[in-house]
C-alpha cells in the first residue's frame, strides 16, 4: 500500500508569523518593567515589590484563567480562543498608555494578562492544526520563540524608549504597537486549513474536561509538570529580578539589562535549533535531558560570576538550553497525553510554571541578604530544584510518536 500524501499549505507560515506577532507583544508589555525597576519605583513612588507585581500579576491571572481559556481554545477555535486574548492586548495595550496612576496602570495589566492564557496556550493548537507531525516541534518552538523575543524587546527598547520620551511616552509607543498586532491578527487569521495535514487520529483531540482526566492518569505527564515547575519558574524570577540578581555584585542597570538581554538572545538561538534537531531525530526526551543539563550549568554561573565576560556566557548559555526546553516539552506533552486537546496539556504546563514563578519571585525577594541584598542564597536552592528536575528528567519514556514514525 502507497503512503498516503496530505497536502500542506502555504499559508501555515502566514498563520504563525501573525499569531507570533500578537504573542511578542503581549509579552513585551509583561516585561515592560523589569529592566527600568528603579526608574519606575521613583516615577510612581512605590515599593519594588509593587513594581514587581506588575509582571507578577500575570502568573497570578494565569492560574484562574488558564483553564477557561484552554476550554475557549478546544471549543471554538483559533480565532475565538486566540482572538480574545489579540484585543484584549490591543485594548489595555493602548489604555495602559493612557494611565496617569499606580492603580490604573496595575488595572491595564491585569486586562492584558487575562488575555495572555488564550494566546500561550494555543501555541501546540495552531501547531497541529496546520502543520504536519514531521513540523509540529519546529512550528511549536517558534511559536514558543515568540514568547522570548518579546521580553527581549521588552529588556533591551524599554530603557532606551524611556530615556528618550519618559515612561508615559514609552507606555503610548507600546499601545500603538499592540493595537496594530491585534488588527493584523483579526484580519488575516484563519482557523484551518482547507484540508487537514495528517491523518485523523493525528489531530483529532479530547476536549479539556475529558482530558484533564486522561492526563492526570499519566505518569509521564507528572514528571513533566515538575520539570516545567522549575524550568519555567527559574525563567520567570530571574527575568523579574535580573537586576536585583547582578546589582550587589557591583553590576550596573545598564549590565543587568544587557545580561537580561543576552539570555534572551540564547533562549532564541535554542528555540530554533533545538526542536529542528528534536523533530529531525525523532527523539523529545534525551534533548529535554540535555536542556536541562546546560540549564543548570548556565544558572550556577549567573549566581556566582564576578567577572562581566563569564556572567554573559552563563547567561547565554542559561537561556540557551532552558528557553529550548520548552518547545519540545510543549509538544512532547501534547503528544504523550493523545487524546487530550493541546490547548490543555500546554495550558496545564504552563500553569505549573506560572505558579513557581510568583513562589519563587516572593521567595527570592524574602531571602535575599538583609544587608548585601544578595540573591545568591535562593538562587541556589534553584540550581538545586533543576537538579531534581534533571533526575525527573530521566524516568521519562519516548514520545509514542515518534516511536511510530521512525518505524
Amino acid at each position: 500500500m502507497e503512503p498516503t500524501i496530505f497536502k500542506v499549505y502555504k499559508y501555515r507560515w502566514i498563520m504563525l508569523s501573525i499569531y507570533m506577532f500578537i504573542v511578542i507583544v503581549n509579552q513585551l508589555l509583561w516585561i515592560t518593567f523589569a529592566p527600568i525597576t528603579a526608574d519606575a519605583t521613583h516615577f510612581y513612588g512605590v515599593s519594588d515589590i509593587q513594581i514587581g507585581m506588575l509582571s507578577m500579576c500575570f502568573m497570578i491571572v494565569f492560574i484562574i484563567i488558564s483553564i477557561p481559556a484552554s476550554w475557549v481554545i478546544d471549543t471554538y477555535g483559533i480565532r475565538i480562543g486566540v482572538g480574545i486574548g489579540a484585543v484584549l492586548t490591543g485594548v489595555f495595550g493602548m489604555a495602559r498608555g493612557m494611565a496617569t496612576s499606580y492603580d490604573m496602570l496595575l488595572l491595564t495589566q491585569i486586562g492584558i494578562a487575562v488575555g495572555q492564557p488564550f494566546l500561550l496556550n494555543a501555541i501546540t493548537k495552531l501547531a497541529s492544526r496546520w502543520f504536519p507531525m514531521g513540523e509540529r516541534a519546529t512550528a511549536s518552538g517558534l511559536g514558543t520563540l515568540a514568547m522570548y523575543i518579546g521580553v527581549l524587546v521588552g529588556m533591551l527598547l524599554t530603557p532606551h524608549l524611556t530615556k528618550l520620551y519618559g515612561i508615559n511616552g514609552m507606555l503610548y509607543i507600546y499601545g500603538i504597537i499592540s493595537s496594530i498586532a491585534t488588527f493584523i491578527f483579526i484580519v488575516f487569521s484563519r482557523e484551518r486549513p482547507r484540508t487537514a495535514p495528517c491523518h485523523p487520529h493525528e489531530e483529532e483531540r479530547s476536549l479539556v474536561l475529558d482530558g484533564l482526566k486522561d492526563t492526570f492518569r499519566n505518569k509521564n505527564f507528572y514528571w513533566l509538570l515538575l520539570i516545567f515547575f522549575v524550568g519555567l519558574g527559574i525563567f520567570n524570577c530571574v527575568t523579574t529580578w535580573i537586576e536585583d540578581v547582578v546589582r550587589p555584585r557591583g553590576f550596573s542597570a545598564e549590565q543587568a539589562g544587557i545580561v537580561g538581554g543576552i539570555m534572551i538572545v540564547g533562549g532564541i538561538l535554542g528555540a530554533l535549533i533545538m526542536p529542528m534537531l528534536s523533530d529531525y531525530y525523532r527523539k523529545r526526551k534525551v534533548f529535554i535531558i540535555i536542556a536541562l543539563v546546560g540549564c543548570i550549568i548556565g544558572l550556577t554561573g549567573v549566581t556566582f560570576a564576578e567577572n562581566y565576560t563569564l556572567l554573559l556566557a552563563s547567561g547565554m548559555l542559561l537561556g540557551f538550553f532552558l528557553l529550548s526546553a520548552g518547545p519540545i516539552g510543549f509538544q512532547y506533552g501534547a503528544e504523550i497525553t493523545y487524546p487530550t486537546s493541546e490547548g490543555t496539556s500546554n495550558g496545564l504546563l504552563i500553569l505549573a510554571g506560572q505558579i513557581s514563578g510568583i513562589a519563587f519571585i516572593l521567595a527570592m525577594d524574602s531571602f535575599k541578604d538583609p544587608v548585601t541584598h544578595s540573591m545568591n542564597k535562593p538562587l541556589v536552592v534553584l540550581i538545586v530544584l533543576a537538579v531534581l528536575s534533571l533526575a525527573a528528567s530521566t524516568q521519562l519514556k519516548e514520545s509514542p510518536f515518534m516511536t511510530e514514525i521512525k518505524k
